[in-house]
């Protein structure tokens, strides 16, 4: 396994914030490859158009095919923010400023190999810069307030709970492969590499819509661990009008928010009702057997049982069936 080495003073300073960059990479990924079962519907939506913009600009589908190895994500795709919250467009600049040499430099530790076209290609960097922000612009600029409302949701909830539970309990949820370890010993991924000494460096945990957690950093000073938030993609179809007759508008959205194990602070972000108000609808919703509910750590989740999924993903043409 991999550790961050960390002292008290990094635990300190450490910041939770969100990366319109992590996401874009994040949502890369997902688009690349099959995904978990609750992200499908927006990988479908968007798969389609992503292999038609690589069918127009193959430089960019060769990047992409270089970047992405078995246990490596080439760097110049990885690179922590300055500061939480910042543009896309912030975050790109330093990647804009590097050299084909040095993208491809990159592009060979995450494979051995290159392909012609990357090797005889130039304006590298603009290149991917331009891929991202197609990715941000087509697939999650139109869903990001959304999105944020779920990211800040867990990153309150993670902030305000650490007075009560330390460190240890704050990293416990982050992702199986993150735990603290005690004595300044912080696991970050089940990779075999060395123990990483920060200490007197700058540390930020970005939550964000992904497959799994993951390590960048921006040498000399800047970390960041990348954790996936207990959420998951809403929005991406209209409600079906027979499941909202059948449990009221408020109910069908969180039923369908529920397709991933989410938590009621989740919940709340993602469809802006009062707490008492999801509180009372996930009642209801459980003792109907519709939802699934388990606690982790102080939080409880949530999640479809199989009649709620059954119900959740009936098409308009017919009424729901329990």
């Amino acid at each position: 396994m991999s550790e961050f080495i960390v002292d008290a003073e990094v635990l300190v300073n450490a910041r939770f914030g969100t990366s319109q960059l992590t996401e874009t990479v994040s949502a890369l990924k997902m688009l690349r490859v099959p995904s978990e079962p609750w992200y499908r519907a927006w990988r479908d939506a968007h798969r389609p158009a992503l292999e038609a913009h690589f069918a127009e600009h193959p430089l960019q589908a060769a990047i992409v095919e270089s970047a992405f190895g078995p246990r490596w994500t080439a760097d110049f795709l990885t690179v922590p923010p300055l500061a939480p919250d910042l543009a896309l467009e912030d975050e790109l600049e330093s990647m804009i400023a590097l050299t084909d040499d040095q993208i491809r430099a990159d592009l060979r530790v995450a494979r051995s190999s290159l392909s012609a076209a990357v090797v005889e290609g130039s304006g590298l960097a603009a290149e991917a810069a331009d891929l991202l922000r197609w990715i941000w612009t087509t697939t999650i600029a139109p869903d990001w307030a959304r999105r944020y409302r779920v990211l800040q949701g867990d990153i309150v909830s993670r902030t305000s709970s650490l007075s009560e539970r330390g460190w240890s309990g704050v990293l416990r949820g982050l992702g199986p492969d993150i735990r603290w370890l005690g004595n300044g010993r912080l696991q970050v991924n089940r990779a075999d590499f060395p123990p990483t000494d920060i200490r007197g460096r700058d540390l930020m945990f970005i939550a964000t819509h992904s497959r799994g957690s993951s390590v960048s950093w921006r040498l000399p000073d800047r970390f960041a661990v990348s954790y996936p938030v207990a959420g998951v993609f809403a929005g991406v179809q209209p409600l079906a009008e027979p499941l909202v007759r059948l449990l009221g508008r408020n109910r069908a959205r969180i039923l369908v928010e529920a397709a991933a194990p989410i938590s009621t602070t989740a919940l709340v972000a993602t469809t802006s009702l009062p707490l008492a108000t999801v509180a009372d609808h996930l009642r209801v919703l459980s003792d109907a057997g519709l939802l699934h509910r388990r606690r982790s750590g102080r939080q409880v989740l949530y999640w479809q049982s199989s009649t709620g999924r059954a119900v959740a993903t009936t098409e308009d043409s017919a009424p729901p069936k329990l």
